[in-house]
């Protein structure tokens, strides 16, 4: 009995002892820590944000200098960060593989939280709603006063490519023809020019383009016909970056700003004679 109590003492203090070493080693391991985006911004000193032009999101104005919703969100985000903003303006479809293999630390671009971008990406809290709206051609969609009058075989409607107003089209509008475009201005002239019904894109734009072009182009809805959460997108894992983002949201909407710059951007037209 004395044997096997002393072996069983024996290789307690053992197991003890590797337990030990393995604790001090792997605290010692540089591969424990990993710095999160949040410190590697800080010590670089910028704030790299990937972005797309949407008016009035982002957009530039007479200067060639950017301006817009998501503009300000940026710069005011790195300002509370401590360090400058650098924006990386990227093709809406290439985007999210932009993000994850670093040319940016976040996208802060008006993109929806939707469960098939969150497997590639994790998303803060959003900092804003958004929804889809139509626009169409006054004789081309002459007596289209809802939806459905554009659900049909024969009916061409222009998206934004990589937009959600592809996921929209395809859940509202499944007979409609769709026309993928890389840039929104590209849609909109294709409509323009009367070569298809429709555009479907992110309020308020539809409706800023029938203001700016009453002779040729309408509203068909009275509203929006879909409801997006909108949020930041990072990398997958990185926890402590979307904790500070999460707060930094809540912190900027308890104080009112965020709705003072969204009513700005989206309730008045006081910014476009920057633009023009």
């Amino acid at each position: 009995m004395k044997s096997f109590s002393l072996i069983l003492s024996t290789l307690l203090i053992a197991a003890t002892a590797l337990l030990f070493i393995a604790c001090e080693n792997n605290s010692d391991s540089p591969e424990k820590v990993m710095e999160n985006t949040v410190e590697k911004v800080q010590k670089r000193g910028i704030l790299r944000v990937g972005m797309s032009t949407f008016v009035p999101w982002a957009m530039k104005d007479k200067t060639g200098k950017l301006i817009g919703f998501e503009i300000d969100v940026a710069t005011r985000l790195a300002e509370d960060m401590g360090v400058s903003v650098e924006f990386v303006p990227t093709k809406w479809s290439g985007i999210i593989p932009a993000l994850t293999t670093g040319k940016f630390d976040v996208i802060i671009g008006g993109m929806g939280i939707l469960p098939s971008r969150n497997l590639k990406v994790n998303f803060s809290i959003p900092y804003d709603y958004t929804g889809m709206s139509i626009v169409a051609h006054k004789k081309v969609a002459a007596g289209f006063n809802d939806l459905q009058a554009f659900n049909r075989s024969n009916v061409i409607i222009a998206l934004r490519l990589g937009s959600t107003a592809v996921t929209a089209a395809k859940k509202y509008l499944p007979k409609a023809q769709r026309r993928l475009f890389d840039d929104e201005s590209q849609a909109y002239q294709e409509l323009l020019s009367g070569r298809i019904h429709a555009v479907v894109g992110s309020a308020p734009t539809p409706a800023f383009q029938a203001l700016k072009y009453p002779d040729k182009l309408f509203l068909p809805l009275d509203k929006i016909f879909t409801k997006e959460p909108i949020g930041f997108a990072i990398k997958k894992g990185d926890f402590d970056t979307l904790n500070y983002f999460n707060n930094w949201i809540r912190y900027v909407e308890a104080e009112g700003w965020l709705m003072e710059r969204k009513n700005y951007w989206f309730e008045t037209k006081d910014w476009e004679k920057m633009i023009k």
